[in-house]
């Protein structure tokens, strides 16, 4: 087995394979060699550096792409490439009530939840009920500027019902997100079943 350098030319999602320039011999050009399934098409990019195994070095068809990485400035994802990742549905908050205009705050990763530190955000499940008529709630990033700017769910049409929404939201580095009750008290049931790298 060798690992040689080269320059990705293109990749082909649908195959899963790559065009590479050797850097060691720019005359050799390999079309159709097998990528890692651990790279996707936001991290394969033309122009940048990659490295490559080499099973049989006689044959150079017999090899994998094994990694990406940047060429100088160039080559590095922008935005940096997000994977979502789907776990067991786990219930994070079950029937907190929270008062109107007021925060509280919600740690969401570790113990049982299967969101694990490091994550950037998670894929939630939300159910709302109030004794109020319009009353919603917002959720963001633990300390976020604008609590605004992210997510709501609610603006419940007759008091005591139930609203439900799902999405995507940020967290912060320690896994906290914040919840607001808007225009009346809202209890607050939240799951979580997913999470983003």
């Amino acid at each position: 087995m060798l690992i040689k350098r080269g320059l990705l030319q293109s990749f082909n999602p649908s195959t899963y394979t790559a065009s590479v320039l050797l850097l060691e011999a720019t005359s050799t050009y390999l079309q159709g060699v097998p990528v890692s399934t651990a790279l996707d098409g936001t991290s394969a990019i033309s122009g940048a550096y990659c490295a490559l195994l080499f099973f049989d070095e006689q044959n150079t068809q017999d090899a994998v792409v094994l990694a990406v990485y940047p060429n100088g400035t160039f080559g590095a994802p922008t935005p940096p490439p997000g994977r979502v990742t789907f776990v067991t549905g786990y219930q994070q908050i079950n029937g907190v009530n929270i008062t109107a205009g007021s925060t509280q705050t919600f740690t969401l990763t570790g113990g049982g939840s299967g969101i694990p530190s490091g994550a950037s955000g998670i894929v939630y499940k939300a159910f709302i009920t109030s004794p109020t008529a319009g009353a919603f709630i917002q959720l963001a990033p633990h300390g976020a500027s604008d609590i605004t700017a992210y997510a709501s769910c609610g603006n419940i049409e007759v008091a005591s019902a139930y609203v439900n929404c799902t999405g995507l939201l940020q967290i912060d580095s320690q896994g906290r997100i914040d919840i607001r009750a808007n225009t009346g008290a809202c209890t607050v049931t939240l799951y979580t079943h997913g999470y983003i790298v």
